[in-house]
């Protein structure tokens, strides 16, 4: 279900649609996300958006208690709640005997009656998460809202100790030995969970020889063990302002799987050589061992590139940009578009209380490290493409022609010529005219909101956005669970197709809940009481 009412039905398989059936906002029928519903498809009106019905039946309901906050008492003393998971027009009555419930509070209920768009939906007071004017319960009541895991099972948390804190030499064998190559990571100031380390020397002919390394997540998250449950279930980790809802337990994201500075780590690292061109002449995929000489932040690292800074990494570094520049332009002469938009970061203390904003500025070391996974990725999926092999892609389908129209129109409205149906150049051009311009980055989100959404696939449709036939997610076994899955399927595990489609679908899905649940609570902390 979108906020605005809306929603999208995913069909079960075997199916004659392959795409999520468009629900508009009179045809719910009060379903909400996780229902099971039977739909009746409109086959006299099918768009390039997709197929467009109505729910005609709600065979059972995905949930029996539901999240929100009281926004009104009525003359009659009857408390109303707003529930995000409805939208702001279902009205959810709550009976409470335990508790004189306030405007402002934040509880869960217990369904009493779903009822409709014009009865309303009954509840019962099940239990309370706090005030609207308290930010320290923003983070727990989008978790309560948006169904969240938060807590891992006992089992799970036992087998992820049972590692220990640190890499046996049992577990180092048969690996490529890297641990000789400098290697360091590059972060945001807040990270825990380090996914990637990079590694770069240049030879004698000007080939670059560029290590990407990636926690090697699948040694120690076995397939259908508990935490490789909990991890499906969770499918990413979720970040709110100044607090992270992990995918995996402490004991593997903060400390065995984190490829911290100093210590032995497992990595799958792909290592390749590129020429002076720009272009990969050879690759390799290999289970390694490294040890990384030190953790970056990319306001050091930033700070080293500029002379601010002395260090030890600084030639590497520079030799990095060098390389970066180099696959920039290669993936701009096969039509990708960059965005260097910044990214707000609201600041928060401990309490949840909002402190003020800082800007993150997408600079030379963001792109570099954004080059170097968008390679590993890129070569992950046509290794494994050409070894017949089924994965989840990343998958990126054209933008509809009405919504480029759109944007064209609003180009043009600033002053910029561009045709109503613009090529991927015309777009190139457009963005290198308004780069300098105030503009840019109001036309940049503009156009970034009507493309369609990257999702995961087991069918590959190509990444129009980065303009690549072949491409995955590989990089963040950490957080994410659709980069495990393709960690096993290179070292020859589960390949299944039904399989992919499912952890497909479902990844996908939990990816949109989270940042559903990211966005609400960072509009709460922007958002002043009165």
């Amino acid at each position: 279900m979108h906020p605005r009412g809306f929603g999208f039905v995913v069909v079960d398989h075997p199916s004659p649609y392959s795409q999520d059936i468009f629900i508009p906002k009179h045809f719910t029928k009060n379903a909400v996300d996780g229902d099971t519903v039977e739909v009746a498809v409109n086959r006299d009106f099918i768009s390039d958006k997709g197929p467009e019905g109505k729910v005609i039946a709600i065979l059972s309901r995905g949930r029996t208690h539901i999240a929100g906050t009281i926004r009104a008492i009525d003359t009659h003393g009857q408390a109303i709640a707003y529930v995000p998971l409805l939208g702001s027009q279902q009205k959810v009555l709550v009976e409470s005997e335990e508790r004189e419930l306030k405007v402002g509070d934040r509880i869960v209920m217990k369904i009493v009656e779903w009822g409709t768009s014009d009865t309303g939906t009954t509840s019962q007071f099940s239990h309370y998460i706090g005030n609207i004017a308290d930010p320290s319960c923003d983070i727990p009541a989008a978790i309560e809202e948006y169904e969240l895991p938060a807590d891992f099972s006992s089992k799970a948390v036992e087998e992820a100790e049972k590692w220990g804190s640190r890499v046996s030499e049992k577990d180092i064998q048969g690996r490529e030995d890297l641990r000789n190559v400098t290697t360091f990571t590059i972060d945001p100031d807040t990270a825990k969970d380090f996914d990637d380390a990079l590694s770069l020397q240049k030879e004698e002919n000007g080939i670059y020889q560029l290590g990407v390394h990636i926690a090697d997540v699948s040694h120690y998250v076995q397939m259908n063990s508990s935490l490789d449950k909990e991890a499906a279930l969770r499918c990413n980790s979720t970040y709110f302002p100044g607090y992270c809802l992990p995918m995996l337990p402490g004991a593997l994201s903060e400390n065995l799987c984190s490829l911290k500075p100093n210590v032995n780590r497992l990595t799958v690292s792909v290592l390749m050589r590129i020429d002076p061109e720009g272009n990969v002449v050879d690759y390799r995929i290999v289970r390694s061992v490294i040890k990384s000489a030190k953790r970056f932040t990319y306001k050091e690292a930033k700070k080293v590139l500029d002379g601010k800074k002395e260090s030890p990494h600084s030639f590497k570094l520079q030799q990095m940009v060098e390389l970066c520049h180099l696959l920039k332009k290669k993936r701009y002469e096969r039509g990708s578009i960059e965005f260097a938009l910044p990214e707000l970061v609201i600041v928060v203390d401990k309490q949840g209380v909002p402190q003020g904003t800082e800007y993150i500025q997408y600079d030379i070391t963001h792109q570099m490290v954004e080059e170097f996974m968008l390679k590993a990725n890129e070569l992950v999926a046509l290794a494994l493409f050409q070894q017949g092999k089924n994965l989840t892609y990343r998958v990126h389908d054209q933008p509809a022609e009405e919504n480029l129209r759109d944007f064209a129109f609003l180009a043009n409205a600033f002053g910029f010529s561009l045709p109503d149906y613009p090529s991927v150049q015309d777009l190139q051009q457009l963005f290198q005219n308004a780069e300098k311009t105030p503009y840019v980055n109001y036309l940049a989100s503009n156009y970034i909101r009507r493309m369609r959404l990257a999702i995961y696939s087991a069918e590959n449709i190509g990444h129009y956005g980065l303009s690549l036939s072949h491409y995955c997610h590989f990089t963040s076994p950490i957080r994410r669970y659709i980069d495990l899955v393709v960690h096993r399927i290179l070292f020859g595990e589960k390949d299944d197709l039904t399989y992919l489609q499912e952890i497909s679908q479902q990844c996908s899905d939990q990816e949109r809940i989270s940042a559903k649940a990211e966005s609400s609570v960072i509009f709460l902390k922007k958002t002043p009481l009165t």
